[in-house]
């Protein structure tokens, strides 16, 4: 039957919508609620059995797009079979299997390894029917790598479903960039992506936050299946090239690979059970960092589709292009996912596994300086801004020639630039404390760094084939590069540590030197429990300004308007009253705090002699 684009979403999405208040009616009357829990997000009794209405959603809305013919000719056919089995007939039947399952699990609550080898069963029929990753030349290993994708994608969004509207909004992208996918290849997959798409947006409209209902497993298995087993058809088709059989699917879902990878590492590092469920995932992390639950989601909302973008420019790309766009959205997701990993969730060590002294001091080294991580970042970046550099220098087959030219010198280069890197002591600082003399050091080592390669060139090859202009390309984007992923975890840490400032309302007398040391001292203290709005100065030039963010509310006179406006706790005052001046304005602050009922505190910074008994060495 054909039916057009939008009226298959429509359809799907109209099913969801009508169908989930309903549910959620039906679940209030039979008590089917979920209640608070210490290890749960959620805060209020919320209806659960939301993954019924979007399973009637997808079920209904495949019935019309789903050839079954396919599956029951290649189930009887032996070996490989030479036409691709019917993906929405194959998801149909694996979704049925575990909407049951989910169910059951819902209402009485099975043991994670009976769900586990259910989702196995599903995984082994898709198998059977056909479909395959194509990752391996060995049709073992590729059988096995397959079930392990199906079962590890279904449980990467059980796992997801932690926080109002993640797990669907998160589907709801990888749907929509598969169908992009899909659109000009195939018109099955195509609809089909649709209708989970249009399930899941349906869905979403009474699950994001503040959510009315709850998918509940009956839901994420279902959802995780179908996305699971609709990658595969990508890696089926014979227009894939090789490299983008492997990205491609991997880029789709980078949000659900990552938490499910995040979550696993550090629970068994910290010795728990990697089944056990916990406030510990990326989008509590985020919220830890600062950010409300909405915009938590919203984030990974647009981390999914950018890697999204990333994956159809993949496909739509040659592949000496593709490295160009794979590489950075990876290492800026390794980067998130290094900084989201050392934030403090559970109350008691974090890595107590590591903490035992059976590890060596390499894996220690790893986990608490991280300068190896470091070391095998800056490789990465290296080569990538080498590559980067040909491939902005030269276009068709001019790249095609000179990119001979690029793997030949590329060992030669990087080498060159990870000795200067070392010998100029770039990981003896920290990664979070980057500073002037850092930016200097920086601009130092990666210019010496592309000298020393130059150099070596010359004497390697005579730099015969070699243009000037791809050294200098290289420069900028190294140096730009080292400076941005320091950068990164400065930003990062300062971002955390407005977020989550929190305790009484205050504002800082003294924009000056002082008034900046104070202020962080105060981002970076949170036993303080202070939380400034910003600053007043006797200066009335400075209003309007800001320091590090904050602006300059007004002067002493201003007090009273900032007081009324923001209901002020207390003051902090950052300068020093040695002069006529200093005490006047003192003073003042003290008079109107005790006529407001505030608190007044001073800020000093001094150096305290300590005089020491002879024969005592201070220790």
């Amino acid at each position: 039957m054909h039916i057009n684009a939008a009226a298959i979403f429509g359809i799907s999405f109209g099913v969801a919508a009508i169908a989930t208040p309903a549910v959620r009616w039906v679940a209030i009357k039979r008590e089917w609620v979920a209640h608070p829990k210490e290890d749960r997000w959620h805060k209020t009794p919320t209806a659960l059995m939301g993954g019924i209405a979007i399973f009637a959603a997808i079920c209904l809305s495949l019935l019309l797009v789903v050839d079954f013919k396919s599956i029951v000719q290649n189930a009887y056919k032996t070996g490989i079979p030479k036409t691709i089995p019917s993906v929405g007939a194959s998801i149909f039947l694996g979704a049925a299997f575990l909407f049951g399952i989910g169910l059951y699990d819902d209402l009485r609550n099975i043991k994670p390894h009976s769900k586990l080898i259910a989702q196995i069963l599903a995984a082994s029929m898709v198998v059977f029917l056909g479909f395959h990753l194509n990752w391996f030349t060995s049709l073992t290993l590729d059988t096995l790598a397959t079930l392990f994708w199906i079962v590890g994608i279904t449980n990467a969004f059980n796992l997801i479903d932690n926080m109002d509207g993640l797990c669907a909004g998160v589907g709801m992208v990888v749907t929509a960039g598969l169908a992009v996918l899909y659109r000009p290849l195939a018109s099955e997959p195509f609809q089909v992506a649709l209708v989970l798409s249009g399930a899941m947006a349906g869905f979403l409209i009474y699950n994001f936050n503040p959510a009315k209902i709850f998918m509940g497993d009956c839901g994420s298995l279902v959802i995780g299946f179908s996305i699971g087993v609709l990658t595969l058809y990508y890696c089926e088709l014979p227009t894939s090239a090789p490299l983008d059989k492997y990205v491609v699917p991997v880029l789709l879902l980078i949000v659900p690979i990552l938490d499910t990878t995040l979550v696993t590492l550090i629970r068994l590092l910290s010795g728990r059970k990697a089944s056990t469920g916990g406030r510990d995932h990326t989008s509590h992390r985020l919220v830890l960092m600062g950010f409300s639950e909405r915009k938590a989601v919203l984030f990974l909302y647009g981390v999914g589709s950018m890697a999204a973008f990333a994956a159809v420019f993949v496909d739509r790309s040659d592949r000496l292009t593709t490295p160009a766009v794979i590489i950075p959205v990876l290492v800026a997701l390794v980067l998130m996912g290094v900084y989201l990993s050392q934030l403090r969730v559970y109350p008691e060590k974090e890595f107590s596994v590591l903490r035992d002294r059976s590890f060596t001091p390499i894996l220690l080294e790893l986990t608490y300086k991280r300068h190896l991580l470091l070391v095998l970042l800056d490789f990465i970046l290296v080569a990538f801004s080498y590559y980067l550099s040909y491939r902005l220098r030269f276009e068709g087959e001019a790249f095609g020639y000179y990119f001979k030219v690029f793997l030949r010198s590329l060992p030669a280069v990087i080498a060159c630039k990870m000795m200067v890197f070392l010998w100029m002591g770039i990981y003896r600082g920290f990664w979070g404390f980057i500073s002037t003399n850092d930016v200097a050091l920086y601009l130092r080592a990666s210019a010496l760094g592309t000298l020393v390669s130059v150099a070596t060139v010359t004497f390697i090859y005579r730099f015969n084939e070699f243009s000037k202009g791809i050294f200098i390309i290289d420069w900028l984007l190294t140096t730009g590069l080292l400076l941005g992923t320091r950068g990164y975890f400065r930003l990062f840490m300062e971002i955390q540590s407005r977020k989550t400032l929190s305790g009484d309302t205050v504002v800082i007398y003294g924009a000056g030197r002082a008034g900046e040391l104070l202020l962080r001292e105060i981002l970076n203290n949170k036993h303080l429990s202070v939380n400034p709005i910003g600053f007043i100065d006797d200066d009335i030039l400075k209003t309007g300004k800001k320091i590090q963010g904050f602006p300059i509310l007004g002067t002493l006179e201003d007090l009273e308007n900032i007081h009324s406006k923001n209901r002020i706790n207390g003051i902090l005052v950052s300068f020093n009253d040695k002069d006529a001046k200093g005490t006047a304005a003192l003073q003042a602050a003290e008079l109107f705090c005790r006529n407001k009922g505030l608190f007044l505190r001073r800020f000093k910074i001094e150096l305290q002699e300590v005089i020491l008994e002879p024969g005592n060495n201070g220790f």
